[in-house]
């Protein structure tokens, strides 16, 4: 079923001629793909302390996110033989070379997100 769904999004991408960003949507996947890969540019953690950081997503849709990205190559699973089992979670090199990108969503949030409408909206009723 998901292979059928990834087989129709890729012809879909290869016909709108936006084929680079559709590509780049499917790897990340999920929504809270870009929230993952920022926490962990600050390194290595288990689920639990993942989880704690970004107490927003449900534990199903982190689990979600985690494995794709682990699919795609930008997420490292490390499993340690302790009792219980430990589970670390890592960025790749391929994950690590997309902090790029995030720094410059980052740029364009500070100049276009939110509090900038919100300034914009008072000093217009000013």
């Amino acid at each position: 079923m998901i292979e059928l769904a990834e087989q129709a999004s890729s012809k879909s991408c290869s016909e709108t001629g936006n084929s680079s960003i559709c590509e780049v949507l499917q790897i990340l996947g999920a929504k809270w793909a870009f929230l993952v890969l920022n926490e962990l540019l600050s390194g290595p953690q288990r689920f639990n302390q993942l989880q704690r950081n970004v107490s927003i997503i449900k534990t199903q849709s982190l689990t979600d996110t985690l494995r794709h990205l682990e699919h795609n190559g930008l997420v490292l699973r490390q499993v340690f033989p302790t009792v219980p089992v430990t589970v670390e979670y890592s960025l790749t090199e391929k994950g690590s070379d997309f902090q790029t990108a995030l720094k410059e969503m980052d740029k364009w949030v500070q100049k276009w997100g939110n509090s900038q409408q919100m300034n914009e909206k008072t000093s217009i009723s000013s």
